[in-house]
């Protein structure tokens, strides 16, 4: 029996609710160090998503599978959270949440028409209204003061990195500038990855949102920087129906525009720093995305990206 069987043995008979599961599908996506699974019922139909993970990690977990049930509360679609618990005898802690079905949407958009496109992006807009509902509930310092330290973090390592985005000066300066725009802006749930690989679209609509392991407490417009860096690369009408479902059919107004592209020439220079530490095969590919944000905005300008401003709605 081959190792991955094993494991996959040892998980389905050590975990109460995998008793009539007929396989373990291992999914290799994503940056995370979890392990992740497509759990079959006896049917063979996908049921759940198994993510185990270092015992250590546990305590995070938990809370993570809190903020889960907070989702459902506020009846956001998104995958349900069914089980927690560890295996102390394999060091793994695991997790069982509702399966979501359909295809990413960063596969699913360039297949559908732009009406369509812009529709699904006005429906995670409003779902994206529904996270931000959720108020921190613990202490925690301002979101300014979390923010500023761990821009000046990176700019330090970005600095001794070896690569220069290219007109550096106009971006940092852009930055440097608008740095008190953070003031008193709220603490409220964010996602922290929400962007088309982890929403997953059915029949030409939004099925459910996934991956709520990076979630955080913020500014809710910081959500939107993988629009500019990820989403709008290949959906511009979805990109912006996010943006106009989240606003309700209305035009956001300056404040968003100039927060969002302040999030977003801060989240340039961090993602260099985060490429040459985790992925450094991907700069160049981070290098093309870049340079595209720096052409959307002018190198920073332009505080509403040109591929908003350009776009006809005829939905």
């Amino acid at each position: 029996m081959s190792d991955s069987m094993n494991r996959n043995e040892r998980l389905r008979s050590s975990i109460p609710l995998l008793g009539n599961c007929t396989r373990l599908e291992q999914i290799h996506k994503g940056y995370s160090s979890d392990g992740k699974y497509i759990v079959h019922d006896n049917n063979g139909s996908p049921q759940y998503i198994l993510r185990t993970y270092s015992i250590d990690q546990d305590k995070n977990k938990r809370l993570e599978f809190s903020r889960l049930k907070m989702m459902e509360k506020h009846d956001v679609k998104c995958s349900r959270p069914i089980a927690i618990g560890v295996l102390p005898e394999q060091e793994l802690g695991y997790m069982l949440v509702s399966f979501i079905e359909g295809n990413e949407a960063s596969e699913e958009l360039p297949l559908l028409t732009k009406e369509e496109q812009f529709n699904i992006g006005f429906q995670s807009g409003l779902e994206l209204k529904k996270i931000h509902q959720v108020i921190c509930p613990d202490i925690m310092k301002s979101w300014d003061e979390r923010m500023v330290a761990k821009h000046n973090r990176y700019r330090m390592e970005y600095t001794k990195c070896g690569v220069a985005i290219k007109n550096e000066e106009k971006l940092l300066s852009f930055i440097d500038d608008r740095l008190y725009l953070m003031k008193d802006r709220p603490n409220l749930f964010q996602h922290d990855d929400y962007h088309i690989g982890n929403l997953i679209v059915k029949d030409g609509n939004l099925s459910g949102i996934i991956d709520f392991n990076r979630y955080d407490w913020g500014d809710p417009i910081h959500e939107f920087v993988k629009i500019g860096v990820f989403s709008s690369e290949v959906s511009v009408p979805f990109s912006v129906g996010q943006i106009q479902g989240y606003h309700n059919y209305s035009e956001p107004g300056d404040e968003f525009w100039q927060l969002y592209s302040l999030y977003l020439a801060m989240t340039l220079v961090s993602s260099i720093v985060w490429v040459l530490k985790v992925k450094p095969d991907e700069l160049d590919s981070m290098l093309m995305k870049i340079q595209r944000v720096m052409d959307d905005h002018d190198n920073f300008e332009l505080t509403v990206p040109k591929w908003y401003s350009q776009f006809q709605v005829n939905v």
